[in-house]
């Protein structure tokens, strides 16, 4: 079954040069999941996608000392990259385009999905990332904020975090994590599970390998509403075909059941917007990861 774009789609790429480890001072000297907008437009990105390039956010997440509230590094950039990301989605979504934002790391998932519920109400999430993402102040392992959208969206992260986007941003219930395989690392560090958050859909790569990638992202549309938000961490993918992300695992989705899994939702007329993060190109010097990464997206997004 194919899933081509229509004229439903007005798709318009943005880029959010992040990294939630934390950059020392601001400098010149982007580094890590910064680069990857570049690397992918430098992959041939545009072409790829079919979309019209309004380059990147003036954006960045400084700071290495933790915040004893939320306990992450940066917390003062976090929310000024959170407010940006949310008043430009909104922005775009008000002039009825569909963002594809490209990351910079998944701290950039509040934000974009805060936007999205501003401008257009209730909606849903689709996360496929290798992690659960649900730490908190107490449980985050690395003290980085991507170690927490989900939880943030959920109205269960950081309290000041969660406050600064109004959380929860998302019913529970319309909220599906898709290739997660860290659940009893996760368990160890007492994290949330899904199930303590009311999340009801958890599927891990041998489970949607299992039961077919396509079918898992056709069964998710109902789950997910009307309209909704499609989040790619390439951390889901497996470190043999995907080595170049900070945190790679073994038995993760291949691209080509990455692209199944995808396709059926961002086919689809109710996603409102999509955004991809954690690639790095400091570990991809001859930029392989980054032509793979470009397939991936224009498979899942562009409209032949």
């Amino acid at each position: 079954m194919s899933y081509p774009g229509g004229p439903w789609r007005d798709l318009v790429i943005v880029g959010a040069p992040i990294d939630s480890v934390g950059a020392a001072g601001f400098d010149d000297a982007r580094f890590g999941c910064e680069l990857m907008p570049a690397a992918l437009r430098g992959g041939g990105l545009v072409a790829a996608v079919g979309a019209p390039d309004e380059g990147d956010m003036a954006i960045r997440i400084v700071g290495r000392d933790v915040d004893s509230g939320t306990g992450m590094f940066g917390w003062t950039s976090v929310a000024e990259v959170t407010t940006a990301i949310r008043a430009r989605i909104a922005a775009l979504l008000g002039a009825g385009k569909v963002p594809v934002v490209i990351g910079g790391c998944c701290a950039i998932v509040p934000g974009a999905v805060a936007g999205a519920r501003d401008a257009l109400g209730p909606i849903g999430l689709a996360y496929v990332d290798g992690h659960l993402d649900l730490y908190d102040a107490l449980t985050t392992p690395t003290r980085e904020a991507g170690d927490m959208p989900v939880a943030v969206v959920a109205g269960l992260g950081p309290a000041a975090w969660c406050q600064h986007v109004g959380a929860p941003l998302v019913d529970p219930e319309r909220i599906v994590l898709l290739g997660a395989s860290d659940r009893e690392e996760a368990a160890s560090l007492r994290s949330r599970m899904p199930e303590d958050l009311g999340i009801p859909v958890e599927l891990s790569p041998a489970v949607i390998r299992s039961i077919g990638p396509e079918h898992v992202g056709r069964g998710a549309l109902a789950r997910l509403g009307g309209k909704y938000w499609v989040h790619l961490d390439v951390d889901v993918l497996d470190q043999r075909e995907f080595p170049a992300t900070d945190y790679p695992k073994t038995g993760g989705l291949s691209l080509d059941e990455a692209a199944a899994l995808l396709r059926p939702l961002t086919g689809s007329p109710g996603m409102v917007g999509f955004s991809v993060g954690c690639y790095n190109p400091d570990m991809d010097p001859d930029g392989d990861c980054a032509r793979a990464l470009v397939g991936l997206l224009g498979k899942a997004l562009g409209q032949s």
